[in-house]
């Protein structure tokens, strides 16, 4: 029996809209000039790139020559980290100290790491059962030779909002630039570099209604990181490579679009979202991770216990839900989420989580669908599970 399809995995990635496809598909077609050549025809792109970058920094309040388009934020964010390593080696300071999380992307944490190979030391801040980060503790982690801090906006797993505004004061109150992976948080709720106090903030198109393949980084003059790709020197020598224009111009529709209606979509949103909250916290051993209010409006994020992350990922396919687990098992490792891991959760709980993200095209009826399929999925697999004492209903193992 086919079921309707319910695409409850936003925080992935989202559909094109209309606007951003309809602004981009001249740059295919009619004004498909490079925008690096002098004739008229190839300006037209030119102009159109410059447009949208005016756009997207009128949407962060940030300046327009601050913002410098790349492939995605997994670029954006190994150019913060390894920029800024390299910018203070060029100062003479050939290694130091970087404050991250452990519960930040993979693109900053296994740069992080790459930096450690080089000398640089990290910490990782641990967070709270929430997720969220202590600006006490950012401050305290800092030293004479720290030399930059890294935190996200919003988690992608468990969606709790970070306090950036307090981390961002703390940061410039020390003198220490200040990035941070907004990825999860552009274009879902209001994002101002200026309020935030931050030098370097990581965004990515496929996000918020734009395409795939297109971010971009701000970097808050007067600060000019060395560049991460030698070549042509587009972007005013800071990142090569013939500038994806098509890209850059539905980036900027998308978000210029979900900023406009942000107000009263997240109002939704979040009604939606609290009613999945609502009805799956009282399936037994279920429970939400992230903070129970500072969250991302549409995401949605649990785990439940005697049930494999994978195993209710494909019987919800086969329902017609698509959703996403922090269980890294699709990845080749057994390890479950590190960000579930960090907010205190045991490995055997860990693997049954399940992240429910809700966008732009998700009506309410399709939320009431998911809360009659995922109790049915849950309760089928804990019958099956060898872990799960039927009787008392309850994990076998003791927390």
């Amino acid at each position: 029996m086919s079921h309707p399809m319910i695409y409850a995995d936003h925080a992935a990635t989202t559909a094109v809209t209309d606007t951003a496809l309809n602004a981009m598909l001249p740059h295919f077609t009619a004004a498909y000039g490079n925008p690096s050549s002098l004739y008229r025809f190839a300006q037209e792109g030119k102009t159109a790139l410059e447009q949208a970058r005016a756009q997207l920094a009128s949407c962060l309040n940030a300046r327009p020559e601050e913002i410098y388009f790349t492939s995605g934020g997994t670029e954006a964010d190994n150019w913060a980290l390894r920029g800024v390593a390299e910018l203070m080696a060029l100062k003479g300071k050939s290694t130091g100290h970087i404050i991250t999380t452990a519960i930040e992307h993979h693109a900053v944490l296994h740069t992080a790491q790459y930096l450690e190979k080089k000398g640089y030391e990290v910490t990782y801040l641990p967070v709270d059962r929430d997720g969220l980060v202590d600006p006490a503790a950012v401050e305290q982690a800092i030293r004479p030779d720290t030399i930059l801090i890294s935190v996200m906006a919003a988690n992608n797993e468990i969606g709790t909002i970070q306090p950036i505004q307090e981390i961002g004061a703390i940061a410039r109150a020390n003198k220490i630039l200040f990035h941070t992976d907004a990825v999860q948080a552009v274009g879902h709720i209001p994002v101002d570099v200026e309020e935030w106090q931050v030098d370097l903030l990581s965004l990515s198109g496929h996000k918020f209604g734009g395409p795939k393949g297109i971010g971009a980084l701000y970097m808050k003059k007067p600060l000019r990181l060395p560049p991460l790709i030698q070549g042509g020197g587009q972007e005013k020598g800071r990142r090569s490579g013939t500038e994806n224009v098509p890209g850059a111009v539905g980036m900027a529709a998308a978000l210029q679009e979900a900023a406009e209606g942000m107000e009263a979509e997240n109002v939704r949103l979040a009604a939606l979202r609290d009613k999945l909250i609502d009805g799956l916290s009282v399936l037994p051993y279920a429970r939400l991770t992230g903070h129970p209010t500072r969250r991302l409006p549409g995401t949605a994020s649990f785990v439940f216990e005697g049930v494999e992350g994978e195993a209710l990922l494909l019987h919800l396919d086969a329902k017609g839900i698509c959703a996403s687990s922090g269980s890294a098992c699709s990845s080749a490792s057994l390890d479950p989420s590190h960000v579930l891991l960090s907010i205190g959760l045991p490995h055997a709980i860990a693997h049954g989580s399940l992240r429910l993200s809700l966008g732009a095209k998700n009506p309410e009826e399709e939320v009431d669908y998911i809360l009659e399929q995922v109790p049915a999925v849950v309760s089928y697999l804990r019958e099956m599970s060898p872990v799960w004492d039927k009787e008392a209903g309850k994990p076998t193992w003791e927390l």
